[in-house]
């Protein structure tokens, strides 16, 4: 793995993308997301992004957490303000997801997991605030394990450097914003259409047979077919709006 994140690499990756916003960077920190979003309700602009070499209490989906040892990971969260109703604010997180499962070789795992086999290596987290019914503004949290050794990692985890894609945080990053900003066009009316396409082409979880367990606790079981139109993800068993999904065995 090349050198982790710093103030420099950051900055280089961010102008490369065209986003002229700059960047925040902490050395060390516990979570990014919650950096940006305090930013995010302090008036930051569109494309602040907030990084990190070391975070040590990452959020995750559900109430998890996400801690990666110091330089091995990409880390960092984008505030975004898409003009899109609340209830639609689940595509940004699925372009998100297939552009970085394109830029780091990996596919997606619905709702907003990245796997390598089997095996997850990134995980997004998109917080939304909302007020009188309009989406104020999105913080887009993503963490990928670049270089961690077997050790440091959860059971079913895995890094890009273990599965011999070999990277570094600075150059991953940059792959995904060089791709990520010219494809977050919520305003144009194809936009949902254009994202479903392409997370479609990268969603390992379609055709497979899933267990999905709703954020209410009710249990689907079936095949997955599609996506729907806002995101979630249909079976012939019924739709999962959000919640918890396990693949099976064929």
């Amino acid at each position: 793995m090349g050198p982790g994140l710093g103030q420099d690499s950051l900055r280089e990756a961010v102008r490369g993308a065209g986003i002229e916003v700059p960047p925040v960077f902490h050395e060390a920190i516990g979570s990014t997301s919650t950096e940006a979003m305090r930013l995010a309700e302090a008036g930051a602009p569109e494309w602040t992004i907030v990084a990190t070499n070391h975070q040590t209490a990452g959020r995750g989906r559900l109430g998890r957490t996400w801690v990666t040892p110091a330089g091995t990971a990409l880390t960092f969260s984008t505030i975004l303000r898409p003009p899109l109703p609340p209830g639609a604010a689940a595509l940004v997180s699925l372009l998100a997801a297939a552009v970085m499962a394109e830029a780091a070789g990996a596919v997606c795992k619905w709702p907003n997991d990245l796997l390598v086999g089997e095996r997850k290596v990134a995980g997004l987290l998109a917080e939304a605030s909302v007020e009188d019914g309009a989406l104020r503004h999105l913080v887009l949290g993503i963490g990928v394990n670049v270089g961690a050794a077997a050790e440091d990692l959860p059971e079913g985890a895995t890094s890009l450097a273990l599965e011999g894609l070999h990277t570094s945080p600075p150059a991953l990053l940059g792959r995904y914003l060089g791709r990520f900003r010219p494809a977050y066009r919520p305003a144009e009316p194809s936009f949902a259409e254009t994202v479903l396409a392409a997370y479609r082409e990268r969603c390992a979880t379609l055709g497979r047979r899933v267990r999905a367990r709703t954020t209410a606790g009710d249990v689907i079981e079936g095949t997955a077919t599609d996506i729907d139109s806002v995101g979630g993800l249909v079976t012939d068993a019924g739709t999962v709006a959000f919640g918890e999904i396990e693949h099976l065995e064929a």
